[in-house]
């Protein structure tokens, strides 16, 4: 995936969580959006910085990094959401990419892809984008929303309420 497409999706996605954490439609709504959407979208650009040094689409690329994102906020209290973005520009290399990203590296340096990725200069790289964009959402709902509730009815027949 180019950068417009990582950013696009950055954009998309941010507007979908802004909705799906409040659904309002209002000024709280777009609060939401903005919160989300600055950090999700700095994230989304992170990984291509390996463009400029090291091995791109392995140095930046890959699991320890990401769990680094994911446990900055624990350790430093601040950058959030960083990681949706940088788990999503993943997302969209390994999906919507031919290529892939060497996810276990350095350690492993082969690349994981789907078959289903288009090159990056292709013409539906931006309809494979939007399409793995609509995923990140469906899956994002189905943990906001579903995920709870099954929690809750799996306590209920433990505690035989």
């Amino acid at each position: 995936m180019n950068k417009k497409g990582h950013v696009l999706n950055a954009v998309l996605l941010s507007i979908g969580l802004g909705y799906l954490l409040e659904p309002t439609g209002d000024l709280e709504t777009f609060r939401t959006i903005v919160m989300i959407g600055v950090p999700v979208t700095l994230g989304a650009l992170f990984p291509d910085v390996d463009t400029a040094f090291g091995r791109h689409r392995k140095t930046l690329h890959n699991l320890p990094i990401l769990a680094a994102f994911v446990a900055f906020p624990y350790v430093f209290g601040n950058l959030e959401y960083v990681w949706i973005g940088v788990l999503t520009h993943y997302v969209l290399d390994v999906a919507g990419s031919k290529r892939g990203i060497a996810l276990f590296y350095p350690v492993w340096e082969e690349e994981f892809g789907l078959p289903i990725g288009v090159a990056v200069s292709s013409e539906r790289a931006d309809l494979m984008m939007v399409a793995v964009t609509g995923g990140e959402l469906l899956l994002a709902g189905i943990v906001a929303f579903e995920l709870p509730q099954q929690g809750f009815e799996l306590g209920r027949q433990f505690l035989g309420i």
